[in-house]
């Protein structure tokens, strides 16, 4: 699923809920030994909110103030320390009196505010030259040269609430407001109304995937603030999706559009181009389009918004877009012109599975001053980028060649003619997940090496492309973070060196890489092992799977630096050995290992998954495989469930959250991307019928626990309750939580349920009887 992947574990956290038993034999485990409050807190103390504040220096990402300045936040013993470094000459100070705005927040009204602990997710200068500031999601104004001011900024303008789009010169912002598209001026709070056609799911640049639906608007300014790219779509014939709340009385009906595959009627926009000074509004000159990204299961794939897959010209007269077809094996670049809505096909290209434009971001590139456009393509089984040129339509040469895949274009200079690029696999001997940084003439050469260590590397790019952040770590090397030349990577000054003393000091120890061999026996399969603090090898432990199967992203959260992969370290804390492991058909290595499964999505990496285990348990004589175990959330509790029925002589235990167990009952999009469209054959079955979890159901053996919310939107509760009713006509025991009003996150009450996984693990795999009732710390939610 979109964006369920380990950040759903982070931040989709869960709530305490309806506990239905099935009483069920328990596993032939020998009764073993009584864990204690103090076993849990020992294991708690490897929770991200234990351990990450142990970890000082740790820079990883800065922002960009112009092209010389940065800030950013660096973190030590003493608190949390806002810095602003000048690129010219590596020199950094304080950003601003810590002392004095938390005091003049509090004086504002933000009375949890400490001056160690601002939690600031955006600065800036205003035009007047005070602090622009946001913290907690609101905004600030803060004069910080006298005694200290702030006052919060949507006290000055009354506006409406709607969530905005802010223009590149930040004077105005476009907003939705019954199915129509508005401006309001930043300033004086004055709304106008651009669009008046819209109507109830047909509106304008309306944020609905069906699996994510916000009031967030969907659109693409034009450089000079004058423009707007975006789409009136249309969801009238859409099939709904309904969840219902629990409550005392009457229950809340929640009722959206969520077509699903095979539908007649899928979501369709029509593509307009909107001159902000003038209300007028252009539509293209061309039918409509398929709700479809060239990169994800929405048309705004990025955490900031935007629409991916639009980029207009420098100078506002065209726009160029790329339209996918329904299967996503269809793609068609195209122009348009913004003052006539003329449209003009320059190229396409056709796949036998699936196309993306990336991995991780869209990568193609709109360069019409010199007639051209930079094009990916995995066309030579790695992902690459090609010049195509825009008169013709044809290609005139690639950009990169070889194995290895772009994963991520920061930066084009079209005078330079250099693109800056993100990688994996292309330097040799380098392990094939480390992201290093690159650039590249667009009239081809050998690419050049800017990051030469081999660890992973997180980039920052300048707006002006002269310099850039970067921070590289391994998982057992914390971060180093640098400031280089974009030119050559050579190294301006050192920014920080992250110091893991305090967290080394409660016994802390890193995750161990790993390298098996695939189903194949061949191909390399790369994951992450965590074993116990008080490591025994003369002990046998079993072993604990954590699985996401993809296929847009793996189990494995990092293979860089980080002092907690959400509860791995603290599972195996309690004497189990957890391994996360990429299996085939997950990205980021060739295409050909990507495809691996297309069309077969009950395949779910778990032939990977089991001769890997078996693997480790050959190579390490501490590992029981007599007691294996796997869980995760959504893609992953969907694996979890086919893992125990698909292997149920291998599996004993699992714990399955939020699965989408039959893709049939999952958005459209994301199941005709992966699995194909829906094809019904005269004997009723179908060619989905090979990842439907209820029709392999009966095969269960060992202890199972399904966990859903029961309001969750993205992957609706009848997922798993297909499972549960399969389950019942099979006479299976389960075990099952199902969640009151909470969505596909769980919300604050991860402790809950993340405890009562360990209580799982222990009693059933491990054979040990858990602590009554444990009490996880609350996250920190901010």
């Amino acid at each position: 699923m979109r964006s369920i992947n380990r950040t759903s574990r982070l931040y989709g956290a869960l709530v305490c809920g309806l506990l239905a038993w099935a009483s069920a034999p328990g596993s032939a485990m020998a009764q073993g030994h009584t864990l204690t409050a103090q076993d849990y807190a020992q294991a708690e103390r490897y929770m991200p909110y234990n351990t990450m504040p142990l970890v000082d220096h740790m820079v990883r990402t800065v922002h960009w103030l112009d092209g010389t300045h940065f800030w950013y936040v660096d973190h030590d013993a003493s608190g949390d320390h806002y810095l602003r470094m000048d690129a010219s000459n590596g020199k950094a100070a304080p950003l601003l009196d810590q002392t004095k705005l938390a005091a003049a927040l509090v004086k504002a009204g933000k009375k949890d505010i400490k001056a160690s602990k601002l939690g600031i997710t955006d600065y800036r200068v205003a035009p007047d030259g005070r602090d622009d500031v946001e913290i907690g999601g609101k905004e600030y104004l803060c004069n910080l040269k006298a005694a200290g001011e702030c006052v919060d900024k949507s006290t000055l303008v009354k506006t409406g609430s709607e969530p905005g789009v802010l223009s590149p010169d930040r004077k105005q912002e476009a907003f939705i407001r019954n199915w129509n598209l508005w401006v309001r001026d930043v300033a004086t709070g004055k709304e106008t109304q651009l669009t008046t056609d819209g109507v109830e799911n047909f509106g304008y640049a309306t944020d609905n995937a069906g699996w994510k639906h916000t009031d967030n608007a969907i659109l693409e300014w034009s450089p000079d603030s004058k423009q707007i790219a975006t789409f009136q779509q249309d969801q009238r014939k859409d099939g709904d999706m309904y969840t219902v709340t629990t409550r005392v009385g009457h229950p809340q009906l929640q009722a959206w559009k969520y077509p699903l595959p095979g539908d007649e009627h899928i979501t369709m926009i029509e593509r307009v181009i909107i001159d902000v000074p003038t209300h007028t509004v252009v539509r293209l000159k061309m039918p409509a389009d398929q709700h479809r990204s060239t990169l994800c299961d929405d048309v705004s794939c990025g955490e900031h918004g935007g629409w991916d897959d639009v980029k207009w010209a420098p100078d506002g007269k065209t726009v160029a877009f790329v339209s996918t077809s329904r299967d996503h094996k269809h793609e068609t670049f195209r122009i348009a012109d913004a003052k006539t809505g003329e449209v003009r096909t320059v190229f396409h290209e056709d796949v036998p599975t699936y196309y993306e434009s990336g991995n991780g971001a869209v990568d193609w590139r709109y360069l019409p001053d010199t007639h051209e456009a930079i094009w990916f393509s995995e066309r030579n089984n790695w992902g690459n980028l090609y010049l195509y040129n825009l008169a013709n339509g044809q290609l005139e040469h690639p950009i990169t060649t070889g194995d290895g895949n772009v994963t991520e274009v920061l930066k084009v200079d079209a005078k330079t003619r250099t693109v800056w690029f993100r990688g994996v696999g292309r330097t040799p001997g380098v392990q094939p997940y480390y992201q290093q940084f690159w650039k590249v003439s667009l009239d081809g050469g050998a690419p050049v090496l800017l990051t030469p260590e081999a660890a992973d590397h997180e980039i920052t790019m300048s707006d002006d492309g002269k310099y850039f952040v970067d921070s590289y770590s391994t998982t057992t090397h914390p971060p180093v973070t640098v400031l280089r030349d974009a030119n050559d990577g050579h190294i301006v000054t050192t920014i920080a060196t992250t110091d893991i003393t305090r967290l080394r000091a409660t016994g802390w120890q890193p995750p161990e890489q790993i390298v098996v061999k695939a189903r194949d026996g061949k191909t390399d399969l790369y994951g992450v092992m965590f074993k116990p603090t008080h490591f025994d090898p003369n002990k046998k432990y079993p072993i604990v799977d954590y699985i996401y199967p993809g296929p847009q992203t793996g189990s494995v959260f990092t293979f860089g630096f980080t002092p907690s992969d959400y509860d791995d370290q603290s599972l195996a804390e309690l004497g189990f050995i957890v391994v996360a492991i990429d299996g085939m058909g997950t990205p980021w290595r060739s295409k050909s290992f990507h495809d691996v499964w297309y069309g077969k999505m009950g395949d779910n990496t778990l032939p990977d998954q089991v001769t890997a285990i078996k693997q480790l348990g050959q190579r390490y004589a501490w590992i029981d495989l007599d007691r294996v175990g796997i869980w995760g959330h959504s893609g992953g509790g969907n694996a979890t469930a086919d893992a125990l029925f698909a292997y149920p002589d291998f599996f004993k235990v699992g714990w399955a959250e939020s699965g989408n167990h039959d893709n049939r009952e999952y958005e459209d999009d994301w199941g005709e991307k992966w699995q194909g469209l829906l094809v019904t054959r005269k004997d009723g079955t179908t060619n989905y019928d090979n990842q439907a979890n209820e029709l392999i159901a009966k095969n269960l053996q060992g202890k199972l626990m399904l966990v859903h919310g029961s309001i969750d939107d993205n992957v609706p509760p009848y997922s798993t309750l297909l499972v549960v009713d399969a389950l019942i006509k099979a006479n299976k025991n389960f075990d099952m939580l199902f969640l009151p009003n909470q969505h596909h996150g769980y919300g604050p009450d991860t402790p809950y349920i993340t405890r009562r996984r360990w209580d799982y693990f222990v009693q059933y795999l491990a054979g040990d009887t858990p602590p009554k009732e444990y009490a996880l710390k609350p996250w920190p939610w901010r």
